[in-house]
């Protein structure tokens, strides 16, 4: 897969809401009813971070779910590509890029979301065909002001920014031309997964869906 193929599917894919859940999934036995959560709130698409040994197994779970658009987050080596892809991931997402860890995607025909953090790694993955990418960390990395200072010279990459992002400052974000949405890991609280509160996880997603609109 091309990476301006990548760029296609994942723009299509960040069009699908404001906001994709950022998820680290401890025990995989809650995959299946948080992503039913999400879905329900009408945040489909989702990121599975790659930090936990469960989280493998937790998006073998998910993508049973009807409607679930499950991705691999944190992908930082060409075994973890293979690994998401093994589990059914059908995108992937990294903090940064390598050039190692953008072959491996193509080679597997995986869709990736490239993290950048600054206007030279912006521009090494627009070389390299990545239109759309991850602003990562965000708010670390200037926040909305940086992304917005981006967007005058660098108008053909949009962005997903990702990182200290929440309910305060999301609208800032997807207010700007050049973010396509956001994610956050604040629509499933590790307090609520833990108690098994999907009903209070799916009303955070119903908020969060209705961010930017």
């Amino acid at each position: 897969m091309t990476p301006h193929a990548a760029s296609e599917i994942l723009e299509t894919l960040c069009r699908q809401a404001p906001v994709i859940p950022v998820l680290v999934i401890e025990d995989a036995a809650q995959a299946r009813p948080l992503a039913e959560a999400l879905v329900a709130g009408g945040l489909p698409v989702l990121e599975v971070t790659l930090r936990t040994p469960a989280a493998l197994e937790a998006i073998r779970a998910m993508t049973r779910v009807a409607g679930a658009i499950v991705g691999a987050g944190t992908l930082i080596t060409p075994e973890d590509v293979e690994a998401a892809q093994g589990a059914g991931a059908r995108f992937g997402v990294s903090p940064g890029a390598t050039p190692m860890l953008l072959d491996a995607a193509r080679a597997g025909a995986l869709p990736l979301l490239p993290g950048a953090a600054t206007a030279t790694e912006a521009m090494a993955l627009l070389e390299r065909g990545f239109s759309v990418q991850k602003f990562f960390p965000a708010e670390a990395a200037g926040g909305v002001a940086a992304l917005r200072a981006l967007g005058g010279p660098l108008p053909r990459i949009r962005f997903c920014p990702t990182g200290g992002i929440g309910p305060a400052n999301a609208a800032d974000y997807l207010a700007l031309p050049n973010t396509l949405c956001v994610g956050g890991s604040w629509v499933a609280p590790g307090a609520l997964v833990a108690a098994g509160d999907w009903a209070g996880i799916t009303a955070l997603a119903r908020a969060a869906a209705g961010l930017g609109r």
